[in-house]
C-alpha cells in the first residue's frame, strides 16, 4: 500500500514539474523590447514608445496588454496600428508593434517616474522618464542673450522664444515699458505684430527691434517686454547699453570768425566750445597756429570736463606782430581731445595806425599850404 502510495506521489510531482516547465517555456518564448526604456523630457511633451512583442514560440501568443506606475496626472493610449487595444495575438515566429504614447502634464514635479508595460503572463517591461525641471501651466518668454551694446544710431535686436505651457491655444498680445521715445517693434514670422497665436505645447520665435532716440545719453537701459493673454503671461527684461558718441564744436558767441587788429596789438577773442555728442568729453586742448611772430594765449588752456549738450567759455588772447604789414592773415584754433576735434580758421585784418592817418593828413596839409604860398608870392612874376 505504501509503494502504490509513493508512486502516486512521484507520479504527480512530475506532472507538476512538467506544468511547471510548459509554463516558463511560454513565457520565455515572449519577449518584450523598446530601444529607449530611460528617456529625458520637459514638462508638457509627449512620448511615443515604440514597443517590439516577439512570439519567438511555434503557437500563437495572445496575452493582454496594459501599462502599470503611471501617475494619475498622467495619460497615455496602447495603440496598435490606428486602434486602441488591450489585448494582441503574436503569430509563431512573428512579432507585432505596439505605439505606447504617454503625455507628461504641464503642472509636474521634477523628477524620476517609473512605469511598467506587462503582457499579462508573459513578461513585463520596466521605463523610466525623467522630468527635467519643474512644471507648471504657464508662459515662457525667453532669450539667450538679453543685453546688447552700441551706439545712439544702432538698431538692437533680440531673438526671443515664446512658448504655451498651457492645454490650450493662447493668443498672445505683446508690449513694452521702454523709456519715452524709445521704439519697440516684434515680429514674427518676419511680419511686424502686436499679437500672435501659439497652439498648445508649442513654441514661436520671436525677434525684438529696439530702437533709441537720437540724441540718447550713454548709460543702461533695461525694456521691459511682455506676452500676456486673460489667463496668462509671461515678462523678459532686455537691457541696451549706449556707449555714447563723440562730438565737439568750437565757435563765437555771436558765429564771427574775423576782426580788425593793428601791428604789434594784443586782442580778446570769445570762444564757444559745446559737447554735440553723447558722451562726456575730458581734457578738451586748446590750440593755434598763425602768422610767424604772433601770439594767442588761452584763459584757460584746457577743459577738464564738458557734458553732453553743455558748453564752455574760452577767451583768446591774440597778439600781432609789431612789423605786420596792413592787409589780411589767416589765423587757426582748434579744440582738440583724444575723440574728437573742431577747428575753426579766424580772419585778421591789419589796418594802420590813426596817429599815421593823423600823420600823413598833416604831411599832406604841409604840401597843399607850400604850393599856396609859392603860388602867392611868386605867381605874379
Amino acid at each position: 500500500m505504501s509503494k502504490r502510495i509513493t508512486g502516486s506521489l512521484l507520479f504527480i510531482l512530475i506532472l507538476a514539474v512538467t506544468a511547471f516547465n510548459l509554463k516558463a517555456g511560454e513565457a520565455d518564448s515572449v519577449k518584450l523590447f523598446t530601444p529607449y526604456p530611460r528617456v529625458s523630457v520637459s514638462p508638457g511633451e509627449s512620448l511615443d514608445y515604440t514597443i517590439t512583442v516577439i512570439n519567438n514560440s511555434s503557437e500563437i501568443r495572445t496575452m493582454d496588454v496594459s501599462v502599470s506606475g503611471i501617475p494619475n496626472s498622467w495619460t497615455y493610449t496602447l495603440k496598435s496600428g490606428t486602434w486602441n487595444v488591450k489585448q494582441i495575438s503574436v503569430l509563431p515566429k512573428e512579432k507585432q508593434l505596439i505605439s505606447l504614447v504617454i503625455n507628461v502634464p504641464y503642472n509636474v514635479n521634477k523628477g524620476t517616474y517609473r512605469f511598467t508595460f506587462t503582457a499579462s503572463g508573459y513578461g513585463s517591461l520596466p521605463i523610466e522618464v525623467i522630468v527635467t525641471k519643474q512644471g507648471s501651466q504657464n508662459t515662457e518668454f525667453t532669450t539667450d542673450q538679453n543685453n546688447l551694446q552700441g551706439t545712439p544710431s544702432s538698431s538692437f535686436t533680440f531673438n526671443a522664444t515664446l512658448r504655451n505651457r498651457t492645454p490650450e491655444k493662447q493668443l498672445y498680445a505683446f508690449s513694452s515699458y521702454a523709456p519715452r521715445g524709445w521704439i519697440v517693434t516684434f515680429r514674427a514670422n518676419y511680419q511686424a505684430v502686436t499679437s500672435v497665436n501659439v497652439e498648445p505645447n508649442a513654441n514661436q520665435s520671436v525677434t525684438i527691434e529696439v530702437k533709441p532716440p537720437e540724441r540718447v545719453e550713454a548709460g543702461k537701459y533695461k525694456i521691459p517686454v511682455t506676452a500676456s493673454t486673460g489667463s496668462s503671461s509671461a515678462s523678459l527684461e532686455l537691457e541696451v547699453v549706449i556707449t555714447g558718441t563723440y562730438g565737439i564744436e568750437l565757435s563765437t558767441p555771436t558765429g564771427l570768425l574775423s576782426t580788425k587788429m593793428t601791428a604789434g596789438r594784443e586782442k580778446n577773442i570769445d570762444l564757444i566750445v559745446r559737447n554735440t555728442g553723447t558722451a562726456e568729453l575730458t581734457s578738451i586742448a586748446m590750440n593755434y597756429s598763425g602768422p610767424v611772430n604772433w601770439t594767442c594765449d588761452f584763459e584757460p588752456k584746457k577743459i577738464d570736463r564738458l557734458a553732453p549738450n553743455d558748453t564752455a567759455r574760452v577767451v583768446a588772447k591774440l597778439k600781432t606782430d609789431k612789423k605786420a604789414i596792413p592787409g589780411d592773415y589767416v589765423a587757426y584754433i582748434d579744440s582738440t581731445t583724444p575723440e574728437a576735434t573742431s577747428k575753426i580758421t579766424y580772419r585778421v585784418t591789419i589796418e594802420t595806425p590813426l596817429l599815421w592817418g593823423w600823420v600823413g593828413i598833416g604831411i599832406i596839409a604841409a604840401a597843399i599850404g607850400s604850393v599856396y604860398y609859392l603860388f602867392r608870392k611868386y605867381g605874379r612874376r
